[in-house]
């Protein structure tokens, strides 16, 4: 462990409004599925698309991806609007910004931890050498 040094950088981070463990779990296990995480990283890259943009160039049915959409709808990740006949769907960047902090806060509670192990290892190293 010697030598070794563990990031003693520390995020700032807002606590999420009225956020707990029990708001944050049905996110993280939409996000879960492979499936769902591709489509939540094609609509950050495209912006808004509609089913039938979303079953291009996959091997998926319409109604195979809109079983994942309605997934990710439910959670608050993904909203949808009708246009004519099709329907867009939306990541709601709102909703994904606070699972990010959640992420966060979670990342400076091991950050701490390991700050705090990091010093008891060194305190007993520098105890037992003398």
């Amino acid at each position: 462990m010697r030598g070794a040094r563990l990031s003693t950088r520390r995020r700032r981070t807002a606590t999420v409004p009225g956020w707990d463990i029990a708001d944050a779990a049905p996110v993280f296990a939409a996000l879960g599925d492979r499936t769902r995480l591709r489509i939540v990283s094609r609509l950050c890259r495209s912006g808004p698309l509609s089913i039938v943009r979303l079953t291009e160039d996959t091997k998926m049915s319409r109604q195979a991806v809109s079983k994942h959409l309605r997934a990710l709808e439910a959670v608050g990740l993904l909203r949808s609007d009708r246009t004519g006949r099709e329907r867009v769907w939306e990541l709601q960047a709102r909703r994904l910004a606070e699972t990010r902090q959640y992420l966060d806060q979670i990342s400076d509670q091991w950050d701490g931890l390991l700050e705090r192990l990091r010093s008891t290892v060194e305190g007993a190293d520098g105890s037992s050498a003398r």
